[in-house]
């Protein structure tokens, strides 16, 4: 089966480079035109099933994505982006001002840092893992899914699928706003990734 997963479009916050986590930040118009191009990219693709998370700016990457589509989007909690807590609509120099036990090191580490009132590396990534099971329930071995959803929970996908060390300092991947990770495999036979960051040329430029 293959899981092809999107990065919502670009936000506010995004160009800002403010923690977004669960606030429910919409897509900015270079955010919607970003969705649109990669609608246009994804076209002629089938899907089987497409899920995504519940918060707005994912919720309408993937309606873009199902427009004029004979399939609806389902939307569910479960794929939110990981909580942030405090640390919400703060950027990083604003939050190792007010938390000093951070530094620019921890910036890319999110499996080394919990946010106060936040969620762990470890949670985030079993709630992902209940959530794509469920999802490999519901496809038969040659289906396909689209999961639209945020980039922490891309990096947690990608340690939950194929066991790697995601966002350690000075490893991991930058997933880019509507791009796309493709990985193919079962969770009895092992997942492959096979792309990351694909995107449609106009959001390339």
């Amino acid at each position: 089966m293959e899981l092809i997963c999107a990065r919502h479009g670009r936000t506010a916050w995004n160009a800002e480079r403010r923690f977004q986590g669960q606030t429910d930040v919409p897509l900015d118009a270079v955010g919607q035109a970003q969705a649109r191009a990669l609608a246009a990219h994804l076209r002629g693709e089938h899907f089987d099933l497409v899920v995504a998370s519940d918060l707005s700016r994912a919720r309408a990457t993937a309606e873009q994505i199902c427009a004029g589509r004979d399939i609806q989007p389902e939307f569910t909690a479960g794929l939110r982006e990981r909580q942030f807590g405090a640390w919400e609509g703060l950027t990083w120099p604003e939050i190792v001002r007010r938390w000093p036990q951070f530094d620019a090191g921890f910036e890319n580490a999110a499996r080394l840092y919990t946010a106060e009132g936040g969620e762990s590396w470890d949670e985030l990534c079993a709630r992902i893992e209940g959530v794509l099971r469920g999802i490999a329930g519901r496809l038969a071995p040659d289906g396909r899914a689209l999961v639209v959803s945020h980039a922490g929970v891309m990096h947690g996908i990608v340690h939950v699928l194929t066991g790697s060390p995601e966002n350690r300092t000075g490893s991991g991947h930058k997933f880019v706003p509507a791009g796309v990770l493709r990985l193919r495999g079962s969770f009895e036979a092992g997942w492959t990734l096979a792309t990351v960051n694909e995107v449609a040329p106009p959001l390339s430029a």
